[in-house]
């Protein structure tokens, strides 16, 4: 079968090449409405697919962006993603979605797959590992927005929680509902990603001006496989914890199965609280306490900054880190 091309649309039309090229490249604006309807009714007659590869190369530009997640099963990655193709879609432009699994090779090899896509930006939750590869793509001034997790060097726009606070809210909320004796509970650190640092140390500053013990033994960091096993050695100990601080939903979901396996109830026996909100801790047996990040803000924020990025191109050294402030959601787990 032959293939249409934007030339048998401009002699059905009767019309020019370049004219059916302004139609498809939305630049109507001068165009009579018979023109439009002519082409319109071309396109569909023939089947007409444009090439947006070939256009994207042209014009260098594809309006299409990648966003490079770390873990696409946390609700907090998805809510964002959500909010990323609403601002790309009021703007017309596509995205690519990549799932990097805290991996630096996997994240790697996605950069270079969309960029081989010719993507006109990237919006990466980042892994330790990869900075050789952000410094270069930041000396070609590709425009590039940071969600999450920040670098030591903030050489992108960077938007993430204040984990901190985020932390200290938690701690202060199960501190005031009278229980003394808090573990945590949190993925493995052996990434080094930010959000989990900083809400392990807000939770430790708080203990300390509260003035409770840091017990290293009821902080468990581990692989999410691991987090089980691990709690069920702290519950071999004399002393156990009346009430844990998780520090994000998966954490969250394999402590509370945890609890159903030892039996023990939410709150009666042990209080609960986690950052990350959803819709399954609203409904769940007892409604979990969460702290909320403002996902819908941060995805929304970080498309709007990067199409900026890409229709203004600026190059500049380092970037501040925009913080965002959590929120509690109180129900009934402490």
């Amino acid at each position: 079968m032959k293939k249409i091309t934007m030339l048998d649309v401009a002699q059905k039309a009767n019309v020019s090449k370049s004219t059916v090229s302004q139609y498809i490249n939305n630049r109507y604006e001068y165009m009579a409405e018979s023109t439009k309807m002519r082409i319109e009714d071309a396109i569909r007659e023939l089947g007409y697919i444009p090439n947006f590869v070939a256009k994207s190369l042209k014009q260098k530009k594809s309006s299409t962006i990648g966003v490079i997640v770390a873990n696409i099963l946390h609700t907090f990655s998805t809510e964002i993603i959500r909010a990323i193709e609403d601002v790309c879609e009021k703007n017309e432009f596509h995205l690519f979605v990549c799932n990097a699994d805290d991996n630096p090779e996997k994240e790697r090899a996605y950069i270079d797959m969309l960029l081989a896509k010719q993507v006109d930006g990237l919006i990466i939750f980042p892994t330790i590992g990869n900075e050789d590869q952000y410094k270069r793509l930041k000396l070609s001034n590709f425009p590039i927005v940071f969600v999450d997790r920040k670098l030591e060097k903030t050489i992108y726009p960077t938007l993430l929680l204040d984990n901190e606070r985020a932390a200290e809210i938690a701690v202060q909320e199960i501190f005031q509902k009278g229980h003394r004796k808090i573990g945590l509970v949190s993925m493995s650190l052996s990434q080094k990603v930010t959000p989990r640092i900083e809400r392990i140390n807000g939770y430790k500053k708080t203990l300390k001006q509260n003035d409770l013990p840091v017990k290293d033994d009821w902080i468990i960091a581990a692989e999410r496989k691991d987090i089980i096993p691990e709690l069920e050695k702290m519950w071999l100990k004399e002393e156990t914890p009346e009430a844990f601080f998780a520090t994000n939903d998966l954490s969250l979901i394999e402590l509370l199965k945890f609890l159903r396996k030892k039996n023990l109830k939410v709150p009666d026996d042990v209080s609960v609280i986690a950052v990350d909100d959803s819709d399954f801790l609203e409904i769940s047996a007892t409604p979990i306490t969460a702290i909320k990040q403002p996902t819908f803000e941060i995805g929304n924020d970080a498309a709007s900054v990067l199409l900026d990025l890409i229709r203004n191109p600026q190059f500049e050294e380092v970037y501040e880190i925009k913080r965002y402030a959590p929120a509690l959601v109180e129900r009934e787990s402490l």
